[in-house]
């Protein structure tokens, strides 16, 4: 929310410093983000009264003329230039005449600035253009929707002392024609009451420059002074407004329907088509508002408007709110209509909008046209006084607490020596109605007494004690430890989180550095690494580039790599445990593993450098599995490895013929080629979700077995199009019992070999475990090697 000093001055009556506001902005809960002000950069520039030829290029500088003066010394923002005696052509310059560009005002360059005949010779420009007026910004929660209008903040600001707020009290302005179009609700859930009013013979406008400068101030644009009218309302009361062009409407009825499927082309130029969870505004042609989110661009007001409809509603929040997520509309009006309004200030700002209208638009008001009834928001709160202190752990007299609710505009109802009742004020929809309960009938009188005034009051009265306590200040609040414990329980991990925390210990020791980046990239980026459906684009991204959910972690890592790379830093290794979405998943996301190494291995004297490849990406994987208590040997890669991948260099990792792990491999020099990362790069992902939970096994104590193991080597002649790993599943699955590990350690490809074939060799390690094998039962096992391996690869042994 943002507002100027002088803006927040028309409300309310201070001689406070702008310090002195902001800090109690944040003291009583209104977290102040910051303070701009513009004029301080143009303070020393001046106007000046052009007497004699000046040296200057711009084409409209002339004798007799008013312009911004900058004196030799003088730093020119929009240049970011300190300004010096010069000389051109052998006159000297001692100074310069400004453009809007030059002092940051804008980007008009076309010359100097021309001020009227009228402008104050002399005066700082910061003063006469209104400029040194400080634009204060502050967090406003989601409660306070009182407090996203000028008059609401200057309201809390009078309640912390800082001086006295202003009435108001708008003229009621008598109609003097008769007509203008009339309301009908047929959606009361979405609008319980609406009001309107036509002013005819306007004449529509840009706004006064003081107007324009309120809006600009608060970083909206100016349009007309209709629309402005209703803009400026919208900040100043925190009460949005709507005009029509009643010579644009067709019949003489407005209507509150659901939506039924029409089309919108709305103010901002786009197409909405409402649905029937929408509550629309509709003349004889059809829908022409989307009612509290935004209005339509063929009744819109402009400079041909003769006669206008002012529409002030009420709207029900939750059905705003939901219309305009669903739409994907971020508007001022929906900011406000979501958070809840004053419903009585309805009359009045109706009163306050005509008579600003007929002031810069002249005319001549109609009777105030409504529909359906203003609801009942009249409710009391109760407070206790020995609550405060106990709840909110600050000791404030019950006088003091009192007089706080009445600066606020709480009304006292009933007040006693233990507590008191206090009217709740229109705007603040935050405090909760007190709650009716529903009492056992076996409960006795007393205790049912007893217990309907410990609970029936709860929520309005903590309501009540927030209020006390922040204009106090929530800085005097004092802080309060938390009881000691004799014992501090020990965490109690899940298998998940366990899996979570050695996965991110075990890549630490292979030599990667973790990342936290965001969940969230650019479409185009993110496009590189997989499917970038709809269901994953942010409908309120932080920035433009950021508008995807990620398909793998291993983009966002990708993108870490290329911002070290620019930077002079292209041998990289990292890695992040966090979450890829797919829609296909369970909730559209998984927990993932995921690393990425790029540019050359580390080089010393015993080992030479070298460029990282799909085998580092697989060890680091292989790494994380045996640490996560993934079985190995029931594992199986295969060359359908996603398309960020290098075809060839890659792998996936299945659990079976259904389950994927993960995968591996180099980086597709496409990929590569996009991000602009040279040389090589090798990732992984594994998918922490997929892993089964390990059965619950009775321990006992490590079989170690005592006898020898024995190694026999084996070589095979298969098809180049045979995948090792199928040849050591086979080797594997030959003898269960007996054999303990199998490993490749050798492959050939030569003209020693027949066209198309390839030599494996691979180690096989038995164990016997009762006894020492003979030389029979050593060349049987052999045999159902060989026989295994030939069954499943059509392998021939050499």
């Amino acid at each position: 929310m943002k507002f100027s000093l002088s803006w927040l001055k028309t409300h309310l009556d201070t001689g406070a410093s702008v310090e002195e506001i902001t800090d109690t902005l944040t003291r009583i809960g209104l977290e102040l983000e910051g303070v701009e002000n513009r004029g301080a950069a143009l303070a020393a520039f001046r106007i000046a009264h052009v007497i004699v030829s000046v040296v200057c290029g711009a084409p409209n500088a002339r004798t007799g003329m008013k312009a911004v003066f900058a004196a030799p010394g003088s730093f020119i923002p929009g240049t970011n230039v300190t300004l010096k005696v010069g000389e051109i052509r052998g006159v000297q310059s001692a100074g310069m005449l400004l453009s809007a560009r030059e002092m940051g005002l804008g980007e008009d360059h076309s010359g100097i600035i021309e001020l009227p005949d009228d402008a104050p010779i002399g005066v700082p420009y910061v003063t006469y253009a209104g400029l040194d007026d400080p634009i204060i910004d502050i967090s406003v929660t989601p409660n306070r929707g009182d407090c996203f209008s000028v008059r609401g903040v200057a309201r809390d600001l009078a309640a912390a002392g800082i001086g006295t707020l202003k009435p108001f009290h708008p003229r009621q302005i008598p109609p003097s024609i008769d007509g203008g179009p009339r309301w009908q609700i047929d959606f009361p859930e979405a609008c319980p009451w609406i009001l309107g009013r036509a002013i005819q013979g306007v004449r529509n406008s840009p706004s006064p420059k003081w107007l324009q400068d309120r809006l600009i101030s608060v970083g909206l644009r100016p349009i007309n002074a209709l629309v402005d009218v209703t803009n400026f309302f919208t900040i100043d009361l925190g009460r949005p407004l709507h005009v029509f062009d009643v010579d644009k409407l067709k019949g003489n009825v407005l209507t509150l329907r659901r939506g039924a499927g029409e089309t919108l082309r709305a103010l901002n130029g786009k197409d909405y088509t409402v649905d029937f969870e929408d509550c629309a505004i509709c003349d004889a042609a059809g829908v022409q508002s989307i009612a509290g989110v935004i209005g339509g661009e063929a009744t819109g007001c402009d400079e041909t408007t003769r006669t206008v409809f002012v529409e002030c509603a009420l709207f029900d929040p939750v059905r705003v709110a939901l219309t305009g997520r669903r739409h994907q509309i971020v508007s001022d009006a929906r900011q406000r209509f979501e958070r809840g309004l004053d419903p009585a200030l309805m009359p009045d700002a109706v009163e306050a909008a005509t008579a600003m209208i007929l002031e810069l638009c002249g005319g001549e008001p109609g009777p105030v046209t409504a529909a359906g009834a203003e609801p009942s928001w009249q409710r009391d709160a109760t407070m206790r006084f020995s609550r405060i202190a106990g709840l909110g752990g600050s000791d404030i007299a019950a006088d003091e607490a009192v007089a706080s609710l009445q600066r606020l505009g709480f009304a006292v109802r009933e007040l006693g020596t233990d507590k008191v009742t206090v009217a709740v004020p229109s705007w603040r929809n935050d405090v909760a109605a007190a709650v009716a309960l529903d009492l056992s009938p076996s409960l006795s009188p007393e205790v049912a007494a007893r217990v309907a005034e410990s609970c029936a009051a709860i929520e309005p009265e903590c309501d009540l004690i927030e209020e006390v306590l922040r204009l106090k200040g929530l800085d005097a609040v004092p802080p309060v430890s938390l009881p000691r414990m004799a014992a501090v329980p020990l965490a109690t991990l899940t298998p998940k989180q366990q899996r979570t925390a050695l996965a991110r210990r075990t890549l630490a020791a292979q030599g990667l550095m973790e990342c936290v980046t965001f969940s969230f990239m650019a479409t185009a980026d993110a496009a590189l690494f997989g499917a970038t459906p709809d269901a994953l684009r942010l409908t309120n991204p932080i920035a433009a580039d950021l508008d995807q959910l990620r398909p793998t972690a291993v983009a966002t890592l990708a993108l870490a790599a290329q911002r070290n790379a620019a930077r002079g830093y292209p041998d990289t290794a990292l890695f992040e445990v966090g979450p890829a979405f797919r829609v296909d998943a369970a909730d559209g996301q998984c927990l993932t593993a995921a690393g990425l190494r790029t540019g050359d291995t580390a080089r010393s004297w015993t080992v030479s450098a070298r460029g990282v490849d799909a085998m580092d990406a697989k060890a680091d994987l292989w790494a994380v599995m045996t640490a996560a208590g993934v079985p190995l040997e029931a594992l199986m890669v295969t060359p359908d490895a996603p398309g960020f991948y290098h075809p060839g260099r890659s792998g996936t990792v299945r659990q079976g013929p259904k389950t994927v792990l993960g995968s591996f491999g180099e980086l597709h020099p496409r990929v590569l080629v996009a991000l602009g990362l040279n040389g090589a790069a090798a990732a992984f992902e594994l998918n922490l979700d997929a892993i089964a939970e390990p059965k619950r096994r009775r321990k006992s104590a490590p079989d170690l077995p005592a006898f020898q193991p024995l190694r026999r080597d084996f070589a095979f002649l298969v098809d180049t199009a045979v995948a090792a790993d199928a040849v050591l599943r086979a080797a594997r699955g030959a003898e269960r019992t007996l054999i303990a590990g199998v490993s490749l350690f050798d492959v050939y490809e030569g003209d020693k070999l027949p066209e198309g074939k390839k030599s494996l060799a691979i180690e096989v390690v038995f164990q016997p475990r009762e006894r020492t094998l003979t030389d029979a039962e050593i060349e049987t096992s052999g045999q159902k090697v060989v026989a295994a391996v030939a069954k499943a690869t059509g392998a021939v042994l050499r």
